[in-house]
């Protein structure tokens, strides 16, 4: 089996110039040729997989209970000091940016991880899956619905998740072209600002609706949850709060604006850079007919892709920067995907596997890439 992996040592000083030449080249080898595993290999793979796996939830504990509440209280703590610094208006930066903090973390960390059922093994209400709602305009159980149960079951299976572009984007070569995706570019702008409400929206699928596969009828039962969502966050962010702080309101008005924008455009980049850049691959439904436990998470690692950084780092993105074990492992606590990561690269190494990961630079820049071309019309027309 091909694998190419004097792809990811290059100079990092050449990344730049040479990564436009290589990103065809990483898709080509990097998809193709790691796409061919025997069924007593995809069993083996499995396998090992789940050993890994039992073995971090024997292991699950105080620690990690300590962990994630360690991390509740941080963020609050950043919340409140953001809302109490709107007070004081020469200090209105450094409110905006605790805020951003505060929202971020508890997207990433908190809401995220929490909503996919990490922590439910403690038994804390305020950590369970089943009653946590984010600090989003997307309702916990649409979003629980499209991402838990429809993103990680069809990951990258083209016709089935629909994250693959959002209904929105072209984002793979497969996906057929017309007229409309030469805006592509300019509708990615536009979801990276407004991301959580292209995440509140995801659910309604409008692209169907334009397309006529979808009634609006069917969309009726959504519809209270998403406004109710939308009114309360609204509501909180936009009357309450700025109210509180008097004359101010024009200033609070505008930074709560500004901290929702910041976390917009965080949660898209990380979130791109773990499903889009160059070498990730994507399935057809023929492909996963009879789908193996060992061919679920072939398609997980070669559907998603890592982002290098620092601790802090992956506290900011929620452990997504290890987009490739939380595709594989869902229901684990994030913290515990740093651990595992060079086991599960060690295992791809073996079976000839491509573990895709570099720095958010790179990654980021071959996620714009691919934007941009998948706008245009295929080569072979």
């Amino acid at each position: 089996m091909t694998t190419a992996p004097q792809l990811d040592h290059l100079d990092p000083l050449l990344d730049p110039l040479l990564d436009p030449l290589l990103d065809p080249v990483r898709d080509a080898i990097d998809v193709e040729a790691t796409r061919k595993l025997t069924a007593e290999q995809l069993d083996a793979f499995g396998a090992e997989l789940d050993a890994i796996r039992r073995r971090i939830l024997d292991d699950l504990g105080e620690e990690d209970a300590d962990y994630i509440r360690r991390v509740v209280r941080i963020q609050r703590g950043f919340e409140v000091a953001g809302r109490a610094l709107f007070y004081l208006p020469p200090a209105w930066p450094l409110a905006v940016g605790a805020l951003a903090v505060s929202k971020i973390i508890e997207n990433m960390e908190i809401g995220h991880n929490v909503m996919h059922g990490q922590y439910d093994w403690m038994g804390d209400p305020g950590l369970n899956s089943r009653m946590y709602d984010w600090d989003n305009v997307c309702p916990g159980e649409q979003w629980k619905y499209s991402h838990n149960y429809i993103h990680h079951t069809f990951t990258n299976v083209l016709g089935k998740d629909r994250d693959i572009g959002y209904g929105i984007l072209r984002m793979d070569e497969d996906q057929k072209w017309h007229p409309y995706y030469l805006g592509n570019p300019l509708y990615a702008l536009l979801l990276m600002v407004f991301f959580e409400w292209g995440v509140a929206m995801h659910d309604l699928e409008v692209e169907n609706l334009v397309a006529g596969k979808r009634r609006l009828e069917e969309n009726k039962a959504l519809h209270a949850g998403i406004m109710r969502k939308v009114r309360r966050q609204a509501l909180k962010d936009y009357v309450l709060f700025p109210a509180l702080t008097g004359p101010l309101f024009p200033l609070t008005l505008a930074g709560n604006a500004t901290a929702n924008l910041i976390r917009n455009v965080w949660a898209f980049n990380i979130i791109f850079c773990g499903h889009f850049p160059a070498g990730v691959a994507t399935f057809t439904e023929e492909e996963c007919e009879d789908e193996s436990r060992g061919h679920w998470y072939y398609r997980q690692l070669l559907g998603s892709a890592n982002i290098t950084g620092s601790p802090l780092f992956h506290l900011m993105t929620g452990n997504l920067s290890h987009q490739i074990e939380h595709h594989l492992f869902p229901d684990l606590p994030a913290r515990r995907y740093p651990q595992v990561a060079e086991e599960v690269r060690e295992i791809c190494q073996r079976y000839g596997l491509t573990y895709n990961t570099g720095p958010l630079g790179r990654q980021l820049a071959s996620v714009a890439r691919k934007i941009c071309r998948m706008a245009l019309p295929p080569r072979n027309g």
